[in-house]
């Protein structure tokens, strides 16, 4: 290889997929099958894409990155942490807000958790990037949901047995107390849990790429999140280093409108925008 070219994939995960119902598995507890908790609309086909492309190319990347959203059931975005002010459970796809819980709208089921939760509230809220979002309960750790891609997850293992490479796997949410879209740092670091500080020795791997290719999902959370901490944490121009394959991403139902002023502010930033098509040649190119 001429050139070293990375490959990172945020979060390629069946739970975030929208998959065919043959492609959904059957759940021998329940006897049903198992439907993926957050399916993102158009993930499956951003997913094959990346596939075709680590199979047409694979042999021109030398590395690949795969980080995984790793959950626990009780979470601060996870229904089951909260109630409403009349004890009744709280749905996903619910925001809550610091004034909402000091209003007594929402309140945490186990009161002993109210000062930590408002305390991550008034610090989330005052860092301006999101809303606390109750979201399904996804990518628990140890379930199918919590798995890549199949078709992905093929695709890699040929590339690993070609390139005689591992997989680098990076995983990330378990902390209850914080939100964690991005694979460099959680929204609001943990003083007291390391894996919610910004990922250092991650990020020092993805500064050494020539070419850095970023695909995953979904581009309204977690590829936002990642990519906006990468391009804030390397020098300025290394940012022309980065590309980021549209077609390999798509956004959360009803955040369209932030997929897009991410991307466009990234363009702005001089991170280069291509379809896998597109970056196909770079990566045949740098096949010996």
């Amino acid at each position: 290889m001429n050139r070293k070219i990375q490959l990172l994939i945020i979060d390629p995960q069946n739970d975030f997929c929208d998959l065919p119902q043959d492609w959904w598995p059957l759940d021998p507890a329940s006897g049903q099958r198992t439907a993926p908790a957050l399916p993102v609309t158009g993930a499956h086909a951003d997913l094959q894409r990346v596939a075709a492309l680590v199979r047409a190319g694979g042999r021109g990347i030398g590395q690949v990155t795969v980080t995984l959203d790793s959950h626990h059931r009780i979470d601060i975005a996870h229904p089951g942490f909260w109630q409403q002010g009349d004890g009744s459970a709280v749905s996903p796809f619910t925001p809550i807000t610091a004034a909402q819980v000091r209003a007594g709208d929402f309140a945490p089921r186990d009161p002993a958790a109210l000062p930590r939760t408002l305390a991550y509230l008034d610090e989330l809220e005052a860092r301006g990037r999101y809303t606390l979002m109750v979201w399904p309960v996804h990518c628990e750790i140890g379930t199918w949901g919590h798995n890549l891609h199949a078709d992905l997850k093929a695709a890699l293992g040929d590339w690993e047995t070609a390139q005689l490479a591992q997989l680098h796997v990076v995983l990330k949410g378990s902390n209850p107390w914080t939100e964690h879209y991005s694979a460099m740092q959680a929204e609001v670091p943990d003083g007291t849990d390391p894996a919610t500080e910004l990922n250092r020795s991650l990020l020092a791997e993805l500064a050494q790429a020539d070419l850095l290719l970023i695909a995953g999902q979904a581009s309204s959370h977690c590829v936002k999140a990642t990519t906006e901490h990468i391009v804030a944490n390397l020098p300025a121009e290394a940012a022309s280093r980065v590309m980021l394959l549209t077609d390999a991403m798509s956004p959360v139902g009803g955040f369209e409108a932030n997929a897009q002023a991410f991307l466009t502010d990234m363009r702005s930033r001089g991170v280069q925008l291509a379809t896998c098509d597109q970056a196909l040649p770079q990566l045949t190119a740098n096949i010996q």
